[in-house]
């Protein structure tokens, strides 16, 4: 993919408008907007990107989604859905109100652009370097969260998101083919965690809950692999 030029002219008028009317407390995209204005430009990210073919989808855009996506902690996939459904992060990304956003394939291409490239660092000094010279970020606060924090953070939800949906996709074909066998397998708590896609909920916060989930999943995993090959269990 090459670079596609973006250059921030503003929020749309119409986007502006709605949405203040719709937030009139604001959220933290439209904080950010306000405060910091545009944060990133594809300038800052022009040698991760070849000068021939497809074009790309913005960096300046992607670096944005990026750090909300951390902040939410959001998969790729569910922070693509914000693009197309939130009106605050269009505000924030200066988009028109029916922009139809992105593939959530085209986030995980960025970071791994920026990696190759040595430049996954310059997300987040960016953010840092604005917030300080605009005097947000106070004397002695919290730490500043680096990029290969942040990086292994979204990793980790993709994959939890992956493991999970990979588990509830085995379920449901298992329920079709075979469902007198599945209630002999399966508890309530399984139609719980696993009756919706795994996308359509946020995963909980706090790496030791994380690490629990994920490893209430592998566990239904194997249970149901070993259900799977007992004898007796459906051809």
């Amino acid at each position: 993919m090459s670079l596609e030029s973006w250059r921030d002219v503003g929020v749309p008028e119409l986007t502006a408008r709605v949405v203040r009317a719709s937030f009139p407390k604001g959220t933290l995209a439209i904080r950010m907007r306000e405060a910091l204005g545009p944060l990133f430009g594809d300038e800052s990210f022009v040698e991760a990107f070849p000068t021939r073919g497809r074009p790309a989808i913005s960096p300046g855009v992607l670096a944005l989604v990026s750090v909300l996506q951390y902040a939410e902690g959001l998969s790729d996939r569910q922070a693509a859905d914000q693009v197309r459904a939130r009106m605050d992060w269009k505000f924030l990304l200066g988009l028109e109100l029916d922009d139809p956003g992105f593939d959530f394939t085209v986030l995980g291409d960025f970071r791994a652009r920026l990696i190759e490239h040595g430049l996954e660092e310059r997300v987040l000094d960016l953010v840092l370097a604005r917030i300080s010279g605009l005097g947000l970020l106070r004397a002695g606060g919290r730490q500043p969260t680096d990029s290969t924090h942040v990086l292994a953070a979204v990793r980790v939800l993709n994959r939890m998101e992956f493991v999970g949906e990979t588990l509830r996709a085995a379920l449901e074909a298992l329920a079709a083919a075979a469902p007198q066998w599945l209630s002999t397998v399966v508890t309530a708590a399984w139609v719980e965690r696993y009756g919706a896609r795994i996308d359509s909920y946020r995963f909980p916060k706090g790496e030791n809950v994380r690490q629990e989930w994920s490893e209430q999943v592998g566990r239904d995993g194997f249970a149901l692999l070993e259900a799977a090959f007992r004898p007796g269990a459906p051809g």
